[in-house]
């Protein structure tokens, strides 16, 4: 079993983000590898076939792949065709589920902002990266400009968020809270 030591967050150069996170649970190194090596293995022919980024995911549950993406933003003119994205609903799809307890996800990149959203709703378990953030920033695919936009207030985002009939969207939602037979998720 390998135990990754606690490591700064790979954009602990984003000054507030350079906290300390917990230690990972131990895992099988050699397991993760061979999951790894798919994922990259996904984003290299992603890339070589013009669908997009170098980003391949994995998902896995008890040993076995339920879901597979690779980076599909130029092929399908969708910017939300991340590989992780994609793997989500591969997964979801696969197991008839829309959560993922109980699965790891296997990514060739650090997820973006946008890819670790899907995964927390997911409710995926355990994410395994290849590159960090900062090594695609470095490249090109800088995600520092979003990480700046989430910290600052509505009213002084780059894109502007305007509330127009708060009010009724609200009796919509509660109506919705209040409905016995919804799913909760």
């Amino acid at each position: 079993m390998y135990d990754p030591p606690n490591r700064k967050l790979s954009q602990g150069s984003y000054s507030d983000m350079a906290a300390v996170r917990p230690a990972a649970p131990p895992f099988d190194k050699e397991r993760a590898e061979r999951f790894m090596w798919r994922a990259i293995e996904l984003g290299r022919k992603g890339a070589e076939a013009g669908d997009g980024g170098p980003f391949g995911t994995v998902i896995v549950k008890d040993g076995e792949v339920v879901g597979e993406g690779w980076n599909r933003v130029v092929a399908t003119n969708d910017p939300t065709a991340h590989g992780e994205v994609v793997a989500i609903r591969d997964a979801c799809k696969r197991v008839k589920a829309f959560s993922l307890k109980g699965c790891e996800l296997y990514t060739s990149g650090e997820p973006c902002p946008m890819c670790l959203s899907a995964i927390y709703w997911a409710r995926v378990d355990r994410v395994f990266y290849g590159f960090s953030v900062q090594d695609a920033a470095d490249v090109g695919f800088d995600d520092r400009f979003i990480y700046e936009q989430l910290a600052k207030p509505l009213d002084q985002r780059k894109i502007p968020e305007v509330q127009v009939l708060g009010g009724e969207a609200l009796k919509v939602l509660k109506a919705y809270a209040a409905d016995p037979k919804r799913v909760k998720y």
